[in-house]
């Protein structure tokens, strides 16, 4: 029999479009005809096996066998699958036996079927369960005795020919990977690998995005331990042996840590930041660093040590910024998932300029701790994603409280057992939600595809209340940017956290060798002039612009009883490399009251860039904006894969 690796290997990799632990027994599935339409649609299916007439009728053993080995053969499958059962009705326990011999499942669960008596069906049955091609007749019952139909028969041939395909991981979902692992298809191991395959094919190579800094030397075996741990454990949760690129400017103790900068190019942390000690132990492997705008001072992403990133829809934009690294590689399926950090826009900008979904959490619910910091002030780290469910399984891992960051003291109580639990697809039916004109700007594309989104929310059952404005929002715009302030008080803090093996004691130091990107040269010389922080102007932006603007928000949102506020991520396009990006003052929100906000995918522009939409919440409002977030994602679809990284 082929093995499973020599399959993997069989030429015409195809996306696996099956959620396999989500079927359910075929006969009682919701999409069954859906099913029985793609099983009619394939070329191997053969002509006169599926009819009107014989749909609920027995399937005879020569049949059936036939039919497997029709798509055996259409899957790479050189082996013939011989027929000992003639041409008596072939029942669900003779089924489960013959697909035994094509497929293997590692981690078989006991789906405890109070029918099955007979000790001789038990395993193949268990492995057939487990990989999702049938399933039981209830939650209970496995049908045991019962006489396959034509119908069962040819879903369970076209869930076949999904299994037998080749892992493509582009697009792949957390979810998708973890029916993978579980059911046979995959390893984590082989999963890094075609991870960092997909790397070398269109980072280091073909339109070469640069969106990497360094890769995990210690990934596969990583991936190796975690698949060993599953086998012998079974999964600690959703995040097992999953994938993530890290933006460099979070702490790993076995990579270096440079904010993209060559003056830090050999620094590694003596720690892990709290996020990435918390991704760790869910399972999750760290499989890159990421590029960003250096010391995370733009939206453009460019560094002195990984260069210029691409934006991979389009190689003469930006990708966004500062996480440009992250959302580049998570858009070119890089990785599963993605981390980021946003002070001013962060994460947001790059998820909007690559189609993705990003969280900027409340200031409090993750920890910064070992995040190299801009103003700590604004500062948090969060997910950067391809679906709204795989930031919300991200964030469920990343969230709690850090005794070395006390403002997540404020984070207990306001955790939800998990985000996931608010994935909801009519999440905007009533929802009352506020749309902030006034940071729109003037950009007829941006606004063109907002308008649209703006229909797609009320044909989705929200309830709009269309230019409510933010009172006192003028006077709040006119503060000052606190990484003006703090940054170099908090790097050099940061510099001394490294231990006496830090390559430098201030950023003075950093100044004096250069070794930076000529851009970024007058904002660290400006940021390094600052003498003290016991000054009014910044005491001014601490004490009033963030009461300010908390008020504001709040009371705007009170008035008239909103659940959320959306806007564009960036009033403005994505610029050529070498522009200026600008995105407007949307962004404001967020980083001044520290309140939540999710970005998703709200179109794309006449010449195919893409857009983003903001869901603007309260406080730990994440669940909220979880919510409305996937409704939308969900009945609009609007996330499309860049052509250039197929």
């Amino acid at each position: 029999m082929i093995s499973k690796n020599k399959l993997r290997m069989i030429s015409g990799a195809f996306t696996a479009v099956l959620l396999l632990s989500q079927l359910a027994a075929p006969g009682y599935a919701a999409n069954a005809d859906t099913e029985l339409d793609e099983f009619a649609s394939q070329k191997w299916a053969p002509n006169g096996f599926l009819t009107s007439s014989n749909r609920e009728s027995a399937v005879k053993a020569n049949e059936f066998v036939h039919l497997l080995n029709e798509v055996a053969d259409a899957a790479g499958y050189d082996q013939d699958i011989t027929n000992t059962l003639d041409s008596t009705v072939i029942k669900r326990e003779n089924a489960a036996a013959l697909l035994d011999q094509i497929i293997d499942v590692p981690y078989p669960e006991d789906p405890s079927f109070l029918d099955v008596k007979d000790i001789a069906y038990q395993p193949s049955i268990k492995v057939i369960a487990t990989s999702g091609l049938m399933k039981g007749t209830s939650s209970s019952s496995y049908g045991f005795g019962k006489a396959l139909t034509h119908s069962e028969a040819a879903i369970i041939a076209y869930r076949l020919y999904q299994y037998l395909q080749p892992f493509n991981p582009v697009e792949a979902s957390i979810a998708s990977i973890q029916d993978a692992l579980k059911s046979g298809r995959l390893t984590s191991e082989e999963l890094v690998e075609l991870y960092l395959n997909r790397m070398e094919q269109y980072d280091d190579n073909g339109p070469q995005l640069h969106s990497i800094i360094a890769v995990n030397e210690a990934a596969i075996e990583l991936a190796r331990g975690l698949d060993e741990e599953r086998k012998k454990q079974g999964a600690r949760g959703p995040l097992h042996g999953i994938p993530v690129i890290l933006k460099d400017n979070f702490d790993t103790a076995d990579m270096p840590t440079t904010g993209g900068s060559l003056a830090l190019k050999d620094s590694t942390p003596s720690d892990d930041a709290y996020q990435v000690m918390k991704l760790k132990k869910a399972g999750a492997i760290i499989l890159a660093k990421a590029n960003l705008h250096e010391f995370a001072f733009g939206y453009t992403t460019s560094s002195s040590l990984g260069g210029q990133t691409l934006n991979p829809y389009n190689l003469e934009r930006v990708p966004g910024g500062s996480s440009g690294g992250t959302g580049a590689a998570i858009a070119a399926s890089f990785a599963a998932v993605g981390m980021g950090s946003d002070t001013g826009g962060s994460i947001r900008v790059p998820s909007s300029f690559n189609s993705l979904v990003g969280i900027r959490p409340t200031i409090g619910l993750t920890s910064r701790n070992g995040i190299m910091p801009l103003a700590l002030t604004q500062d948090t780290g969060g997910p950067i994603a391809r679906t709204v469910a795989d930031a919300a399984a991200v964030l469920d891992a990343t969230v709690g409280y850090d005794p070395n960051d006390e403002t997540t003291a404020s984070s207990i109580g306001h955790t939800p057992d998990s985000y996931l639990d608010y994935l909801n697809a009519d999440g905007l039916q009533g929802a009352r939600i506020g749309i902030v004109r006034e940071v729109f700007g003037t950009d007829q594309e941006v606004n063109a595809v907002m308008d649209n989104a703006i229909d797609e929310l009320k044909q989705s059952g929200a309830i709009l209340l269309d230019n409510v404005a933010i009172p006192n929002f003028a006077e709040i715009n006119g503060f000052e940017s606190l990484s003006n302030w703090e940054f170099k008080f908090q790097f050099n803090d940061y510099l001394e956290s490294l231990g006496s093996d830090r390559p430098y004691d201030t950023l003075s130091d950093i100044i004096s060798t250069g070794m930076f990107d000529s851009s970024i040269a007058q904002q660290l010389k400006d940021r390094n002039a600052k003498e003290t922080l016991d000054d009014e102007a910044y005491k001014d932006i601490i004490l009033f612009r963030t009461k300010l603007a908390q008020q504001a928000v709040l009371r705007m949102m009170a008035d008239h009883d909103l659940d959320a506020l959306i806007f564009p991520t960036s009033a403005e396009q994505i610029v050529k490399i070498g522009g200026n990006q600008t995105i407007g003052n949307g962004f404001k929100l967020s980083s001044f009251t520290g309140y939540p906000t999710v970005t998703v995918p709200a179109g794309f522009t006449s010449d195919n860039m893409p857009v983003g939409m903001d869901f603007f919440g309260r406080p730990f409002s994440e669940p909220t904006l979880i919510k409305l977030a996937y409704s939308f994602e969900q009945n609009t679809h609007h996330r499309q894969a860049p052509k250039l990284t197929p």
